[in-house]
């Protein structure tokens, strides 16, 4: 039986250090101080595509006009005129076009964003906003000014999920802190289509074709800049919140639905993410038991999570509750449910459209 063992706590140790490599690079990942040209203030088009009223609309549209940068120009999009977000729209001054039939195979967020493109053709750079996305004053211009670069294709910032209700919207912040880890590497950022800048000649010719029969905005044009050869700019303040009162049935739906895009953008994320998690969760298990029939010297297999759940609560700031170490624990769970659920999905539910994304799962 001794060998056996041995040979397991080997396997776990070398788990452990590769959780423990993620996370001390994570906690060490530096800053990209980079001095972006102040000066700079290209004429810019904030496309705000909006389907009903989300929990926070009003106040989301308020914060978006009234950013601290001087040359931009917001503008809703809706499928009709009946739709619910359009008096809040008029109610802010807002203008709004009506979504184009541009295309039959793309989501309704990519129609919107291309009819706004097709319609505005006379601005330097273009932001998506989605509609649920509450900004801060300095947002636009921290997004807009690493434009400047010309070897930056795309730039970005990942929200935070703030919970407006109960246990599942804690759990929805938690769960989106991933995306966080995600951008502080180069290797694994993206753009992430609630807060996007770009400069108009990246969606020309086959790029923009290809974004016009897209579901995933984000991933069309993370694709597009990748195959430029063009960095992806992370604003690393927070300056985007999205007000969350979700329910376990539409955080499932959520979390669901992301993975599944996540997939089809990428393939390897599938099988990446079930090995990290199913070896982070039996790490977790062999800790606690081997600590209890063995010896307490297998606790040592915890710090990774320790180390975790601290960065769960710096993260959360202000939002933190007693109760993150627990939902910490539980998203593992969560994630590798997603993964499971979302690689059987041939559909997908998206403000109230239903999607196939068979033909884009590889």
């Amino acid at each position: 039986m001794r060998l056996p063992l041995e040979i397991f706590t080997a396997f776990m140790s070398l788990v452990w250090l590769g959780l423990m490599t993620v996370n001390i690079a994570g906690l060490k990942s530096k800053k990209e101080n980079k001095a972006y040209d102040k000066s700079y203030a290209p004429k810019v088009l904030i496309i705000l595509p909006c389907k009903g009223a989300d929990l926070t609309l009003d106040s989301n549209i308020k914060s978006l006009k009234s950013q601290d940068y001087q040359n931009f120009m917001l503008i809703g999009v809706v499928d009709n005129d009946q739709d619910s977000a359009v008096q809040l729209l008029k109610d802010n001054m807002v203008d709004y076009i009506i979504s184009k039939k541009i295309c039959e195979d793309c989501s309704g967020k990519v129609r919107a964003i291309s009819t706004a493109l097709e319609t505005y053709t006379c601005y330097d750079v273009y932001v998506i906003a989605d509609s649920d996305v509450e900004a801060k004053k300095d947002w636009l211009s921290k997004l807009v000014m690493p434009l400047s670069d010309p070897a930056i294709g795309i730039s970005t910032t990942f929200p935070l999920f703030k919970p407006k209700a109960g246990f599942w919207s804690k759990v929805k912040m938690v769960w989106g802190f991933v995306g966080d880890g995600m951008m502080e590497s180069t290797l694994t950022r993206f753009g992430w289509g609630g807060s996007l800048a770009f400069r108009k000649d990246l969606l020309v010719g086959k790029a923009y074709d290809n974004f016009k029969h897209s579901i995933s905005d984000d991933i069309a044009i993370t694709t597009a800049s990748k195959r430029k050869g063009l960095k992806i700019n992370s604003v690393k303040e927070r300056v985007a919140v999205i007000n969350s009162d979700d329910d376990f049935k539409r955080f499932w739906e959520w979390s669901n639905r992301q993975t599944a895009l996540s997939i089809s953008g990428n393939g390897k994320v599938l099988y990446y993410g079930i090995v990290v998690y199913v070896s982070g969760i039996l790490l977790l298990a062999s800790a606690i038991i081997m600590s209890l029939l063995i010896s307490y010297a297998y606790l040592l297999f915890l710090i990774p999570f320790v180390i975790g759940i601290a960065k769960t609560y710096k993260r959360a700031g202000n939002n933190a509750s007693a109760d993150l170490w627990f939902i910490y624990i539980l998203t593992n769970f969560v994630y590798l449910a997603n993964l499971i659920t979302a690689s059987r999905m041939k559909t997908i539910t998206w403000r109230g459209n239903r999607y196939s994304i068979k033909d884009y799962l590889r």
